[in-house]
């Protein structure tokens, strides 16, 4: 089976790469964007079995690609994770009316995380992995 694989949006190098090493270490492919725009485009060309995002960014924000992902049907299934460094709950609010299904405020627990991660892909995966299973044994006529 292969690993999951994942996308980080944020626009800090440092907490990019954190996620990255943290995720690859608990077995994860992990791929990164800097912005929005990048991550729509890296999403529709290779959509990840879930991405990160986090809500300040330049050019188009976490919050917005993630509507606009929501918004395609190619898109719309793909588990959401919202990094946000706001403790106010009106930005959790946002962020779930957005589409996130989940929503971390900075610094969050690195263990929680990959729960998180976990559950959100096991929930996933029947949508997304397992083949249509056929009845063995029947024959048409």
């Amino acid at each position: 089976m292969t690993s999951s694989r994942i996308l980080v949006v944020d626009d800090e190098a440092d907490i990019s790469t954190i996620l990255s090493v943290t995720l690859r270490r608990a077995g994860f492919e992990v791929e990164t964007a800097g912005d929005g725009v990048e991550a729509i485009d890296q999403i529709r060309r290779q959509p990840p079995d879930l991405v990160i995002l986090d809500v300040m960014m330049p050019k188009v924000d976490g919050l917005t690609a993630l509507r606009r992902l929501r918004q395609e049907k190619s898109t719309r299934s793909i588990p959401a994770i919202v990094l946000t460094s706001s403790p106010r709950e009106l930005m959790r609010q946002e962020a779930e009316l957005s589409g996130a299904d989940v929503v971390l405020t900075k610094p969050f627990s690195p263990t929680l995380l990959r729960q998180e991660i976990r559950r959100l892909i096991s929930a996933s995966q029947p949508y997304h992995k397992e083949p249509v299973q056929r009845a063995s044994g029947q024959t048409s006529s």
